[in-house]
């Protein structure tokens, strides 16, 4: 899955790989064993927090090309909107807009030097205060200077107060109090009204990169100026070329950039929406890396044979999933949407998506936190296993009852739209798998293929399907997701779920600026979700690259931003 769509904590992905397969009325009987959950984990502590083949600058090679694959092509550039929060959007924007503060593999964040001369985070009156101070040089490409004024246009932009912006996210933003000027424009000063234990998240991947605040000034604005557009950057590259026609970006190295110079002259970012024409891409050396998807081991065996290339693989906070439509016809009530969760085997489908792939077969009981991460614990209970006969009993409470093939009720047939994009093969496998499933439980399923540049934006953020499989792709501060994706009101609460038990334990969560009683909050605010039924965990998603053996600095970085003036090649 290519398309990612951000969360404070994560962008959205829809999935491209040629898909394994495997039947569904089976799916009492594939449930992993002991030895294999133990086979799982132990492969997990074995697998990397990052693996890009680390060069120092010095020694990687001045010039050259790096052409990369994207699975699917944006109209709305603007990383703050609702329809421009994809992970590819935001790969893309990466060298060319601002990140104040970068994270490690190890998800610390410290400030980022060509942006930022410093930035100080205290209390002051009370409450929390953040200072940035922008460094003298920062300047927009139209020749604007970077000042206090666009991190001010973000936040209000962001913030939720104004209902005509369509932000992707208002977390964080909505507890900013004020954004101030200091001494002078190029001083920041940010005070909260509640503390947010997340504020090293704002104005970066983690929630959108910073742009020129006087192309977000007013909503409409927000969703034209950069729609099918990139007006203004600053970054160590800067556009040379959007070629809506072969859905290709060009960038070349931006004269004016006052940090570290980049390596490459160029980087060229093309639409290949299939993950099998992406590998032969790879193959045929028309692109530096591919994203190895899951579900598609041949896929990987073919990567693995091509001349002077590796395998880079790393732990990620990004996994796979079904969203249940809340509001849908069908699945507005909370027992019919827990009846359609214990039809559907989760173990079958990751089992499926990850067969041959090397990567660890284990199943995702968190909403928040990731397998490997430490504030991970199994929240789905007795949800989260198969359960057929429990799911009839509910469907049959429901007042669905069984009348031939499929249950229905006052006359009308049960019947759900799985929605997928249509060149993802995983997705249609997961659709079939699922289809198979929920026929055993009397619920019909017709698999939708729609337009892989329309799945999101016409399609899942309309609310126009029942079920739908995509990956969550997050950052390294996780709690931000809780609010964006589960709360009611959020553009990117794609379900339309509402809950205000639910929504209280998550804003709990997110006030909470102790640590360890966060986790222990998101977790108890899990639980709830998990519920609801607003989204159906799978699995944490590999991150896997077939890259050139020469290419530096880049791969699978887990949970790190990359710095793009120090990737390159080494020969």
């Amino acid at each position: 899955m290519k398309v990612h769509h951000r969360a404070a904590a994560g962008l959205a992905v829809l999935a491209l790989a040629v898909a394994a397969c495997g039947g569904g009325g089976e799916s009492g009987s594939k449930q992993p064993n002991a030895e294999q959950s133990q086979q799982a984990q132990q492969q997990m502590t074995q697998t990397p927090a990052i693996s890009i083949n680390p060069v120092p600058y010095e020694q990687v090679k001045d010039g050259g090309t790096l052409t990369l694959a994207i699975g699917q092509w944006p109209t709305q550039w603007n990383p703050n909107h609702v329809d421009g929060n994809q992970a590819d959007t935001a790969t893309m924007l990466d060298p060319i807009l601002p990140q104040l503060m970068m994270a490690d593999e190890n998800a610390q964040f410290t400030p980022n030097a060509d942006y930022l001369s410093d930035v100080k985070n205290e209390t002051v009156d009370g409450k929390q205060t953040v200072t940035y101070t922008i460094n003298d040089k920062a300047t927009w490409s139209d020749g604007t200077p970077m000042t206090w004024k666009d991190l001010e246009a973000a936040w209000k932009a962001n913030n939720g107060e104004n209902k005509k912006y369509k932000p992707a996210s208002t977390d964080g933003w909505d507890k900013i109090e004020s954004v101030k000027k200091g001494d002078s424009d190029k001083v920041a000063i940010i005070t909260f009204s509640k503390p947010y234990s997340e504020w090293q998240g704002l104005f970066n991947r983690g929630t959108a990169h910073l742009i020129p605040g006087e192309h977000i000034t007013t909503p409409d604005k927000f969703d034209n100026d950069y729609n099918q557009k990139i007006p203004a950057t600053a970054g160590p590259f800067k556009v040379e070329k959007i070629d809506e026609g072969t859905k290709t970006l060009t960038l070349v190295r931006d004269d004016k950039w006052w940090g570290q110079k980049p390596k490459l002259d160029k980087i060229i970012f093309r639409t290949i929406a299939d993950s099998s024409a992406e590998v032969n891409a790879f193959a045929n050396g028309e692109i530096d890396a591919a994203y190895i998807e899951a579900g598609n081991p041949a896929n990987l065996q073919r990567a693995k044979e091509v001349p002077n290339s590796e395998i880079r693989k790393a732990l990620s906070p990004n996994w796979r999933h079904i969203t249940v439509n809340n509001s849908s016809e069908f699945l507005k009530d909370k027992s019919v949407r827990q009846a359609v969760q214990y039809a559907i085997n989760r173990d079958v489908i990751t089992q499926s998506d990850l067969k041959d792939m090397e990567w660890p077969i284990q199943t995702l009981g968190n909403h928040v936190y990731m397998n490997n991460h430490k504030g991970y614990v199994d929240n789905s209970g007795d949800l989260g296993k198969y359960n057929l006969e429990k799911s009839k009993q509910l469907l049959d409470a429901a007042g669905w009852k069984q009348e031939g093939e499929y249950r229905k009720k006052d006359g009308k047939e049960f019947a759900l739209n799985f929605v997928i994009p249509a060149s993802v093969a995983t997705a249609k496998t997961e659709g079939e798998l699922t289809q198979a499933m929920l026929k055993e439980a009397g619920i019909k399923v017709t698999i939708r293929p729609v337009p892989d540049d329309k799945f999101f934006t016409d399609f899942i953020i309309k609310g126009d399907f029942d079920l739908v499989p995509f990956s969550w792709i997050g950052t390294p501060l996780p709690l931000g997701s809780l609010p964006q994706i589960y709360k009611t009101g959020s553009e990117s609460n794609f379900p339309k779920a509402s809950d205000p038990a639910v929504d209280a334990a998550i804003q709990a969560a997110v006030d909470e600026t102790d640590p360890a009683k966060a986790v222990e909050l998101a977790n108890a605010a899990d639980k709830l979700i998990w519920d609801m039924v607003h989204t159906i965990p799978l699995y944490q998603r590999p991150d896997i690259w077939a890259v050139k053996k020469t290419l530096a600095n880049w791969g699978a970085r887990g949970y790190a931003y990359y710095d793009y003036t120090a990737v390159g090649f080494t020969g």
